[in-house]
């Protein structure tokens, strides 16, 4: 079943999308709960239409999905989940249960990471400048230890940023997170030795100072 009738606005911050699909805080716990078989289960009754299910869903995976996001799109993260959960209610029976819920969100929201970035680029014209350019974290309020790992982590693409959080921060194995970035493996495992070599020159760096 299609979603047409109850279709949601692309954008989080539209008052349609604020008016039928559950709203996600701004600030809410890093949780990971449940079983993949529950989360199944809760999604096929989303695809019905199922309000309560969609904030169950919520609740278990917008922290994780938020914390990655953080480190990949800085200050954009909020409306990036958002929006993400907005895409995951819109089309809840595209799920097939082939992998985990928690990955397929993840996927959603680093896809809209991606395509927020092109528009961007192509809006400001830099579209040829190299797609890997680092972009820079929003820090600020945080510890000295999360200000250190954002500096570290503002050396490398996004590309690389993605990989070593989602392998490293987040646990997720390298074939889960090359699902979840929509890349093949081996440009996955690329991606996190590339990451470790450069954030490891940037330590070295800092101790000879």
């Amino acid at each position: 079943m299609r979603h047409s009738s109850r279709s949601l606005s692309a954008s989080p911050c539209s008052s349609a999308a604020a008016s039928r699909a559950p709203r996600l805080p701004r600030s809410a716990p890093l949780r990971d709960g449940g079983s993949a078989d529950e989360d199944w289960a809760l999604n096929q009754r989303v695809a019905g239409g199922d309000r309560a299910a969609f904030q169950l869903l919520v609740l278990r995976h917008e922290g994780r999905l938020r914390a990655f996001l953080a480190r990949a799109a800085g200050c954009d993260a909020d409306d990036l989940a958002q929006e993400a959960f907005v895409r995951a209610w819109q089309r809840a029976d595209d799920y097939r249960g082939q992998g985990s819920y928690a990955a397929w969100i993840m996927g959603i929201g680093w896809r809209l990471f991606l395509d927020q970035r092109r528009t961007a680029r192509r809006r400001e014209g830099l579209a040829g400048r190299d797609d890997d350019a680092p972009t820079s974290t929003d820090p600020r309020g945080a510890s000295d230890a999360a200000i250190d790992a954002d500096r570290l982590l503002a050396v490398l693409s996004p590309q690389e940023r993605a990989a070593l959080t989602l392998c490293f921060g987040h646990g997720w194995s390298h074939g889960e997170a090359a699902e979840i970035m929509g890349v093949p493996l081996g440009t996955l495992k690329s991606l996190v030795l590339r990451g470790r070599a450069k954030a490891q020159k940037m330590i070295g760096e800092g101790a000879d100072a």
